[in-house]
Parts: structure tokens; sequence; C-alpha cells
């Protein structure tokens, strides 16, 4: 532990599992104060309950602009000010061009675009009363490079790409920087989907083998200290960027 987000009140989206779980771990390891959102309150409830007096949940559904600008404003409330936006909660569902619902894709843009824009205008206010503030927004190598099966989530990821580039202009002059982060291929069950869809995990090992001159997949906490160091003053001239973490993939 170095301190090194002493003071931050974070409010962090999609906390409770995955590369989620690994940044709420991160955050407290470095000092912040955390409110977490998500909508799984069995995984969210436990949490508080472990990690009290630093953690509070909130159950939020994100496809819900009322619950988004209420959980905003308990934050706020609960931590006595907001600096600092982690931006994580997301989904990925596959499948091919002509056989994914409309639906499906509606509720990625709902989930993965709408709901960051909606967490980031009202957050706005808290933001810009704390003087420094920093926004960091889970993007995906899918958002820079797509692929078979995934055309909903990469167009999402790349869409969250572009707000974080119209953000960090905007808010500059306000001194909020915004930034993404666009992981590789990383262990976790998030994946699920799109190891289905190309037929199970010895294929998706045979593409990483291929694809990736690590040679491997990432682990969650590979992922979670880039976070950190975003939301931290280290990161205090570092804004508008899409940052991979993907073992070389996108070259």
């Amino acid at each position: 532990m170095t301190d090194r987000l002493r003071g931050k009140r974070v409010l962090l989206t999609g906390g409770v599992a995955n590369i989620g779980l690994e940044i709420l771990q991160a955050f407290l390891a470095e000092g912040a104060t955390v409110t977490l959102v998500d909508i799984d309150a069995t995984r969210g409830e436990a949490l508080e309950r472990e990690l009290a007096p630093r953690v509070r949940f909130i159950r939020t559904d994100l496809t819900d602009a009322s619950q988004i600008a209420a959980a905003v404003d308990a934050a706020q409330d609960w931590m006595g000010g907001l600096d600092t936006l982690v931006l994580n909660a997301g989904i990925q569902l596959s499948g091919a061009i002509d056989e994914l619902p409309v639906e499906k894709w509606d509720l990625t843009f709902t989930i993965n675009v709408r709901a960051n824009y909606l967490l980031v205008r009202a957050a706005l206010p808290h933001l810009k009363a704390a003087g420094k503030a920093s926004v960091v927004m889970m993007s995906s190598l899918a958002g820079k490079r797509g692929g078979p099966g995934i055309t909903a989530y990469s167009a999402s990821k790349a869409a969250v790409i572009g707000m974080t580039n119209s953000f960090a202009l905007e808010l500059a002059p306000h001194g909020i920087r915004v930034n993404a982060v666009c992981p590789g291929w990383i262990d976790t069950p998030f994946n699920k989907p799109i190891i289905d869809f190309m037929g199970g995990r010895g294929a998706q090992d045979t593409l990483v083998a291929r694809a990736v001159p690590l040679g491997r997949q990432a682990s969650p906490a590979e992922v979670a200290p880039m976070f950190v160091f975003l939301a931290s003053d280290e990161a205090s001239y570092i804004t508008a960027q899409a940052i991979n973490i993907d073992g070389g993939a996108y070259n």
C-alpha cells in the first residue's frame, strides 16, 4: 500500500466480480473510499459488510436513468464529495450479424454507452466542485479492432473511446481528466459469450497464441493497476487517451 489514492472519493460501477473486483481491491489498497454501484445485490451487500466502513454498496439498474442519478447523489452525500468515476460496468452479448436480436444490440448500447454518459452527466457538478477529478472508462481492444460475433460489443466500446475523447476535451478547462482502458484477452468469465461463439476455450487459446505477441491472456489483476494510475495524481497530465493492455496484440 502506497496511499496513492488516499483522499480519493470514488464511484465504481460493476465492481463485484471479474476485473471490477480487482479494481475495487486495488483502489482500497491505495487508500480510496469507494461507493460500489452494481445490480448484483447479493455480492454487493456482502462486499459492503466485508469492507466497511470504506465501501458502500448501492444497487443500481444502469438501464434506469433515475436510478443512476440517485446513485450518484447518494455517493456524493455519503463520501462528502466525488472526484473519481471508474465506469467499468458492461455487458458482452455475442452473435452473428444476422442472428443477434436487435433487443440485445439495444441493451448493449444502453449499458455500455448510455449509462456511462448518464453517469458522467449526473456526476459533473460534483466533479467540477472537486477542483481536479478523473474519469476512467472501461473500453476494450474490441473498440479498436472488431471481430466475428462481437459487432454490438465492438461498436459500443468504440463509442466509449469516442466519448472519452469528447469528454476529455470539453472538461479539461474544469481540471477533469478522462481516459479509457482497452484490455485485450483477459482470463475472466465475462468473455464466455465470445468464447462460446468461437467454439470453446480451445479455439480461444489457439487465437490468443497466434494473435498475442506475449502468447497468453492476462489476469484481471494485470488490468487493475492501470485504473489506479489513471485515477492518481501521478497521471495529472494524461487525458483523452485509450490505453491498451493487450500483450502487444494491437500493433
